[in-house]
């Protein structure tokens, strides 16, 4: 599949609700980052790139996006990037997060 349809297929799929985690259903840290925003209330809608037949290109797309081999987990709030695990974490960390995702309207509180 062509690079510029796969970005579109992302940016789509980010958009589609408030918070987005492009995951693999086997990854620990996955699931870390899903229990940090179910454990702040957040019902984030999780993409496994490993059920997804597009999801091997996906992953590929995500990887040049971020310069590294392995970025997966990937947070998008509001359609926007947040970024991978360390991202999140440290905006998590900083405060940033939360009034991120209450922009998004994700977080009520």
């Amino acid at each position: 599949m062509q690079y510029q349809k796969i970005v579109e297929r992302i940016e789509r799929v980010a958009s589609e609700n408030s918070v987005v985690i492009f995951s693999k259903s086997s990854c620990c840290m996955c699931h870390a980052i899903q229990r940090l925003f179910c454990g702040m209330g957040v019902n984030p809608t999780v993409h496994d790139l490993d059920l997804d037949p597009w999801g091997q290109d996906m992953e590929k797309a995500l990887m040049l996006l971020f310069s590294t081999p392995n970025p997966i987990p990937v947070v998008f709030v509001g359609g926007q990037l947040v970024g991978a695990m360390d991202r999140v974490m440290a905006s998590h960390i900083n405060g940033s997060l939360v009034p991120l995702l209450k922009q998004a309207g994700a977080l009520w509180l």
